[in-house]
């Protein structure tokens, strides 16, 4: 049996794009007019103070994410060339693999992170509401 087949490369891929993706694609999303976060702001109800305390969360979220997904982008590329190579180095696949995995805990650790302290400024009506939105968006329900 093969270690290593396409689908294989193909599943660490996008669960590694899924972990570290999601931060950089709300950096670019929050940093919008109409973004993300603000229909979030909406549909749970958050005062200006909580929308002034959740805001740096996010800021600072999102720019500790955004190397994660620029490193993770070299390496889907790297992994692209040592699968096309005429010789497959397994070690060097195995290598690709594991620094791939160490991303996507980083970047699943800071969601994680981020998650919580948005959970700490809104209450626990507000976070049933996060809950709800959170899951009718196609991008969360893997997670």
């Amino acid at each position: 049996m093969k270690f290593f087949n396409r689908q294989t490369i193909a599943a660490f891929l996008l669960g590694s794009t899924l972990a570290v993706g999601v931060g950089a694609f709300a950096v670019e999303r929050h940093h919008g007019g109409h973004s993300h976060i603000s229909r979030l702001y909406a549909e749970v109800q958050a005062s200006d103070a909580q929308k002034a305390k959740i805001d740096p969360l996010v800021k600072a979220a999102m720019a500790d994410l955004k190397p994660l997904h620029e490193q993770l982008h070299q390496l889907h590329k790297q992994l692209l060339q040592q699968a096309g190579a005429p010789v497959i180095d397994r070690a060097a696949l195995e290598a690709s693999r594991q620094q791939g995995l160490a991303l996507a805990d980083q970047g699943s650790k800071r969601l994680l992170q981020l998650v919580a302290d948005i959970g700490d400024t809104l209450t626990p009506e507000q976070r049933g509401k996060l809950v709800e939105h959170l899951s009718r968006g196609r991008r969360f329900r893997a997670m």
